[in-house]
C-alpha cells in the first residue's frame, strides 16, 4: 500500500464473486474507515438503504477485535460508478490489480456490509481484510445488502420490506398490504404520516407510533378478512384503510394523541383494529366506507374502550392476545348497542 501524491493505493486481485467483479485486499481499519460510509435509510428523503447505527453493536467490536487471535470475515464495501472518477482499479500481473483511491475525495468506499464493525475503528491500524464489489449501481447494491442481511438478528424487518417496495416492479400488484402500509405513511392526509418506523433515520423519529411491518401485516389480514381487492384496486383500499384510521384520531382522539401512554398504536392494537376495520367495511352494504362512515360507527363504542398500558390489554401478546383484544372490542360493541336498544 503506498500513498502517492493525492491516491492511496492498495495491492489486491480482481476475481469473481458469484456474477459479479469484486477487488479483494486488505488495508488498515482507521484507512478504510476514512475512505468509506454508511448509506444509512433517510426516511424523510427516501434516500439510503442502511439501517440505523448501533453504537454498543459497534463498541462490541472494537473490543472484540483488539484482543489476541481476534479475526473477521471480510468487510464488504462497492465503488460506486457516481464516484468513478475518484477510483481506479489497474490490473498488473494475472489476477493481481492495483485500487487506487483520491485522498482528497472524500468517502468513496460504500460500506455494503460492514458499517458496525468499522464504525468504531477510526483510530486503530488493525489489517482488515475486505471485498469491494466493483461498479455497482445503489440499486444493485441495496438488492445484495438484502440478500447478506436479509435473515441478520437485529436488522429492521421493516427496513427488508421497504428495500421490498424500492425494488418492487409493481408493488401494488405484487404486495398490495405493503403499497397500502407506505401509503399510510407517505400521504400526507393519513393519521399516519412519517410515523412508521421504516428502520432507518427519520427527524420525526419520536413521533413513531408504530413499524412498517406490523402496520402492512395488519393490512394483509384486513384484506384477507374482506377480499376487498376483488372489488377496489389497491389504491382505493389504501384510502379505505386511511379512511379509517382518520376516524379513529378523531373519534379516540385522547389516546391517539397520546401514543406512548396507549397501547392503540402498539401490535396489539393496530393488529385488532384494523380486524374492527373488516368487520365495519363488510357491514356497510349500500353505503360507502368512508372517514364520514367510519366515524359515525366507531363513535358508538370507542369511547368505551380503555386503551391504556394498565387497562384491560395489559400482557396482550402474540397471536392469542390479538385475538382476546378483537373479541374485548367486539364485545364492548355488542353491549354499546344493548344499551343504546333499551334506552
Amino acid at each position: 500500500m503506498s500513498n502517492k501524491n493525492r491516491w492511496v493505493s492498495i495491492d489486491g486481485q480482481l476475481g469473481q464473486s458469484g456474477d459479479r467483479r469484486v477487488f479483494l485486499g486488505f488495508a488498515p481499519a482507521d484507512l478504510l474507515h476514512s475512505m468509506s460510509f454508511a448509506d444509512v435509510l433517510d426516511e424523510d428523503t427516501g434516500r439510503g438503504y442502511q439501517r440505523r447505527f448501533n453504537a454498543q453493536h459497534s463498541l462490541d467490536f472494537r473490543k472484540y477485535i483488539q484482543r489476541q487471535h481476534a479475526s473477521t470475515i471480510p468487510l464488504t464495501f462497492n465503488l460506486r460508478p457516481a464516484f468513478s472518477q475518484n477510483w481506479r482499479i489497474i490490473p498488473t500481473t494475472g489476477v493481481v490489480a492495483r485500487l487506487e483511491l483520491a485522498i482528497d475525495a472524500g468517502r468513496i468506499l460504500c460500506q455494503v456490509d460492514c458499517q458496525h464493525r468499522l464504525g468504531y475503528l477510526n483510530d486503530l491500524s488493525v489489517p482488515l481484510p475486505f471485498m469491494c464489489y466493483v461498479g455497482l449501481t445503489e440499486r444493485e447494491e441495496m438488492e445484495v445488502f438484502s440478500i447478506i442481511n436479509g435473515k441478520a438478528k437485529g436488522l429492521s424487518t421493516s427496513l427488508l420490506d421497504f428495500h421490498d417496495a424500492t425494488l418492487t416492479t409493481d408493488l401494488a400488484q405484487e404486495r398490495p398490504e405493503l403499497f397500502i402500509a407506505l401509503h399510510l405513511n407517505t400521504n400526507q392526509q393519513s393519521p399516519w404520516y412519517r410515523q412508521l418506523d421504516l428502520g432507518g433515520t427519520s427527524t420525526s423519529g419520536l413521533m413513531r407510533r408504530a413499524s412498517l411491518r406490523t402496520m402492512q401485516k395488519a393490512i394483509k389480514r384486513f384484506l384477507a378478512q374482506t377480499h376487498v381487492l376483488q372489488l377496489h384496486s389497491a389504491e382505493s383500499a389504501a384510502q379505505i384503510v386511511s379512511d379509517f384510521w382518520a376516524a379513529v384520531a378523531v373519534v379516540a382522539r385522547e389516546a391517539w394523541d397520546n401514543p406512548r401512554k396507549s397501547l392503540m398504536n402498539k401490535g396489539v392494537g393496530v393488529y385488532a383494529l384494523m380486524a374492527i376495520a373488516g368487520d365495519l367495511y363488510q357491514e356497510a352494504v349500500g353505503q360507502s366506507p368512508d372517514r364520514r362512515y367510519f366515524s359515525a360507527r366507531l363513535s358508538e363504542f370507542v369511547a368505551d374502550i380503555d386503551w391504556s398500558s394498565t387497562g384491560p390489554f395489559q400482557g396482550f401478546g402474540g397471536e392469542s392476545g390479538v385475538k382476546s383484544a378483537v373479541e374485548l372490542i367486539r364485545k364492548t360493541r355488542t353491549n354499546s348497542r344493548l344499551r343504546v336498544a333499551n334506552g
